[in-house]
């Protein structure tokens, strides 16, 4: 059987489950969006019987059967954009993202991306399984947030590093500048993420229909004093990769990351604080998080291999402000 395709006998536990869910959990490695695209355009069946629609229940001893397409011609174009390479070999790049590079291609920005530097870097050499837009994709981080990430340049590498993924044995740490002090100054946030029920491009906590996201915390320091907020810098080391999930956990701890535009909520802590550090504050806007490492077994060598990197010269040069000005 190609890797192209998949063929699944649904156990008891996903019984009266709906199609696309069953398969988003069932192949990791291809988006949920993707899924939903492939289930209408007829390339899944069960029971040998062709599907279209992705809220069909499927029952217990059903046999699905998925063929993933080859991805469609479209015009992204390769453009030469400096990255910054950490890593690279037949298999895999491991790329340290600037913190205003957008990962793919999506609605307004379609020429600027990280896969469009890819595309030109690699001659169109990148796995196809995320699909004609995602090219190499493996996992994405937000824009406004910088540092680390691996991209696959064939399928089977994909498949390999996807399912580590899905089995949380990636390890990623992050860094990250939040107001106020946490309590208890190291732990564990464990909750679902889900879509908020107000704001389709928010995720929140306060879902029926989540997934469950786990980020451990440490503080490496506190700061506080007469001219600064109250203010944390902390280590996150995450068990899960949901969307938005370190800056979803730490806003709803009541920590928001500094810089922070749609989580952040930071008013409340800079009101009684020196004018010049408020304006430098207000003018950082971008959410302060670094993916510091990421972790994880060779796909070819089999073989476990670290990467990591420095932060990025604002969010430096903003921590060593807050130092300054902290007793």
């Amino acid at each position: 059987m190609s890797i192209n395709e998949y063929k699944f006998e649904i156990t008891e536990e996903k019984n009266n489950t709906r199609l696309d869910s069953a398969l988003a959990v069932l192949i990791p490695e291809i988006s949920r969006t993707r899924i939903k695209n492939i289930i209408n355009e007829g390339f899944v069946k069960i029971n040998k019987i062709q599907i279209t629609q992705p809220s069909i229940k499927i029952r217990s001893s059903d046999i699905v059967e998925v063929l993933i397409p080859e991805p469609k011609e479209v015009n992204i174009a390769a453009k030469d954009i400096k990255l910054d390479i950490r890593y690279e070999d037949a298999d895999l790049l491991i790329i340290n993202k600037s913190p205003e590079m957008v990962v793919h291609p999506g609605a307004g920005n379609f020429d600027n991306t990280l896969v469009n530097a890819l595309m030109f870097h690699c001659k169109n050499k990148l796995s196809t399984i995320g699909g004609e837009l995602r090219p190499g994709i493996v996992h994405r981080i937000d824009k406004g947030t910088s540092g680390l990430l691996v991209v696959a340049k064939n399928d089977n590498a994909h498949i390999f590093l996807s399912k580590q993924f899905a089995e949380h044995t990636i390890k990623r740490v992050y860094e990250v500048l939040v107001y106020g002090r946490m309590k208890p100054s190291s732990g564990q946030i464990s909750s679902m993420i889900g879509r908020s029920k107000f704001n389709r491009k928010k995720m929140s906590i306060n879902t029926s229909r989540g997934k469950d996201a786990v980020t451990n915390y440490k503080t490496i320091e506190f700061f506080t004093g007469k001219k600064i907020a109250d203010m944390s810098f902390l280590e996150c080391r995450l068990e899960t990769g949901r969307t938005h999930q370190i800056r979803v956990h730490l806003s709803s701890h009541g920590n928001p990351i500094i810089g922070d535009q749609i989580y952040g909520k930071q008013n409340k802590f800079i009101r009684d604080i020196d004018p010049e550090f408020r304006e430098l504050l207000e003018g950082f806007k971008r959410q302060a998080l670094h993916a510091k490492s990421i972790g994880f077994i060779h796909p070819t060598t089999k073989k476990e291999i670290e990467f990591e990197c420095e932060k990025p010269k604002d969010f430096e040069n903003l921590l060593k402000t807050i130092k300054k000005l902290k007793f």
